[in-house]
């Protein structure tokens, strides 16, 4: 039975970088794939690393040939895929653990031809992200033209490594690098690709960990004269495309945006002023993770759930804390007060007020002060508040709970049903024996203040 993806990596005098990269792919989340390694003539160990690991893992395939560029060494693995889907990895670079499940998922779900993710551009042990597309699919290909028409020489647009293709397009047109061009091969390849392809997404959670170390033209060796006209093929490769999607009368409103790329095309820019150190997007304890008792236990069930939530705080451009919030509202009692909710994300009042703050004026749920609530003793009276969600807050609420199910679905995968109907009644149990010490706890320390 043929793999779902076909995940190809050039690889070429990369040693150093080559298991990183590769380790990614093999323990991604996602595994009905194969990985094609191609040893484009390397003389370093690369050869032997990749052979290593099909040693290891019977969907890695390993093709050893002579040097002859990344174009050839592309076109070589299409000839050997077998997957329904295309997805493209750089030897120096690295993907994160969902990225092949989030790029299937998604094309599956909107019948995509081409679906296309957000990225973090890494220089030394800085990092920022960056992503063009705000907007969710599908959409049509005339819209997908406009947005790469806003930035024509981007990396996002132009490379292959943060998109997933569909190989019955690539096959059934012949599409394949062209090895006499080595600048903006890439992006001449997605040129074609999208003249046949119909619908479109985009993912605005960065997947991809791009080492920006590559080599300039100037750095490969490229005379000046070679350089000019070879900039110019990709243009009027650029220009005939637009011609091709649009209509004349269309074509000429947008002839000088179009012209734009010979002004971007100098490069993909420098570091961002929002980078960050470099880490893995959620960080994680690998001593907490193997530790025993209650608190590992704790720490372990609310990791794995961050790593669930984290995505769609990234999508939103919400902090992991601001969406956890939104899921503890969405299961908690209307009215509530700022105290409550601050014990159960560990975290201050005023720091819940402040997220509540951001959340409002986001459009996601507005505040009201309630009616005075219970009195502790002769403590002051407790302030509670009435939260309602509001409409621009259903899709970020959806994809929560999505998020939960899917964190329950790791856990419990593996499980049959009789063993899935044993692990709730347990759990029913367990929760109502906290829930009868911890209400007793609180009504006893509820009198004493």
């Amino acid at each position: 039975m043929n793999p779902q993806v076909s995940i190809i990596v050039p690889v070429h005098n990369a040693q150093a970088t080559l298991p990183r990269c590769i380790n990614s792919i093999i323990h991604q989340e996602y595994t009905d794939f194969e990985l094609l390694l191609v040893d484009d003539g390397s003389t370093d160990r690369s050869g032997a690393i990749c052979d290593e690991f099909a040693a290891q893992d019977g969907r890695v395939t390993v093709i050893h040939k002579e040097n002859s560029g990344v174009s050839d060494a592309r076109n070589l693995a299409l000839s050997r895929a077998a997957g329904t889907y295309l997805q493209f990895v750089d030897s120096d670079d690295w993907i994160s653990p969902d990225a092949t499940k989030r790029f299937v998922k998604t094309a599956q779900e909107n019948g995509c031809d081409l679906v296309i993710a957000d990225f973090y551009r890494v220089i030394g042990k800085r990092l920022s992200p960056k992503g063009n597309i705000d907007e969710a699919g599908p959409f049509s290909r005339e819209k997908y033209a406009a947005f790469m028409m806003e930035s024509p020489a981007d990396f996002y647009y132009g490379v292959l490594w943060n998109k997933l293709f569909r190989r019955e397009i690539v096959e059934k047109y012949g599409l394949r690098m062209d090895p006499s061009v080595s600048w903006c091969e890439d992006f001449m390849f997605n040129l074609e690709y999208i003249r046949h392809a119909k619908v479109f997404c985009a993912i605005q959670i960065p997947l991809y960990y791009y080492v920006k170390t590559k080599g300039s033209l100037a750095s490969q060796g490229m005379n000046f004269s070679r350089t000019v006209r070879m900039k110019r093929d990709v243009f009027d490769c650029y220009n005939n495309f637009y011609k091709n999607i649009f209509s004349e009368e269309d074509y000429e409103k947008i002839r000088f945006q179009v012209y734009r790329f010979l002004i971007d095309a100098a490069g993909d820019g420098t570091l961002s002023l929002g980078a960050k150190k470099l880490e893995n997007r959620l960080y994680i304890s690998m001593e907490a993770l193997g530790g025993t008792g209650a608190l590992a236990e704790a720490y372990r069930y609310n990791k794995l759930l961050d790593y669930y939530l984290e995505p769609i705080g990234i999508k939103y451009d919400l902090s992991l804390q601001d969406v956890r919030l939104l899921l503890c509202l969405e299961g908690t009692a209307s009215p509530c007060s700022k105290r409550d909710l601050a014990d159960r994300l560990g975290e201050t009042s005023q720091g819940i007020t402040h997220r509540l703050q951001k959340l409002a004026a986001r459009g996601y749920l507005q505040t009201e002060e309630a009616l005075p609530g219970r009195q502790r003793g002769n403590s002051r009276k407790i302030k509670r508040m009435r939260i309602t969600f509001l409409p621009d807050a259903e899709a970020i609420l959806e994809e929560l709970r999505q998020a939960e199910a899917e964190d329950m679905e790791l856990r419990l995968s593996g499980f049959t049903e009789e063993e899935k109907e044993t692990y709730q009644r347990l759990t029913r149990k367990i929760d109502y024996n906290m829930q009868r010490v911890l209400s007793n706890y609180g009504s006893i320390l509820s009198s004493e203040i």
